[in-house]
């Protein structure tokens, strides 16, 4: 029985591996994905795909963004000799934040009522984790 080479096997080892890349946010994902499977990489991916356009569909912002080379895209890539590289791009786009509230307090209203316009927004703002402004008019 002959025996393979090992740098044929280092090769084929490493040629079997995925590469995967993932930027997170911090803000909340939703279910709203973006695909783009084979986003076209040039020179070794030095020249990178087109940026994509997400605002429209996130209107909220992007909560992450994951790009990987498969097993194909890297084939694809040692076939060409580096010249494209493909890549799949899937972008997760974050959660709506909640609506934003307010109430008004005439500048002549007693102390009183001022706290319990206090006490209201701080039940406002626990239930719904948004903010709530306490305005006056003048």
């Amino acid at each position: 029985m002959r025996r393979l080479p090992v740098g044929l096997l280092v090769t084929a080892s490493l040629l079997a591996g995925c590469y995967h890349a993932t930027i997170e946010t911090g803000a909340t994902p939703s279910t709203t994905l973006i695909e783009k499977p084979w986003a076209s990489g040039w020179v070794f991916g030095l020249v990178p795909p087109k940026t994509m356009e997400t605002a429209a569909k996130c209107p909220s912002g992007v909560a992450k963004v994951e790009t990987q080379l498969s097993f194909v895209n890297q084939l694809v890539s040692f076939l060409t000799i580096g010249i494209y590289t493909p890549m799949n791009i899937l972008v997760t786009c974050a959660e709506a934040a909640p609506a934003q509230s307010s109430l008004t307090v005439p500048a002549s209203a007693s102390l009183e009522v001022w706290h319990t316009a206090l006490a209201e927004a701080a039940t406002m703002a626990s239930a719904t984790h948004a903010l709530v402004y306490v305005t006056t008019t003048r």
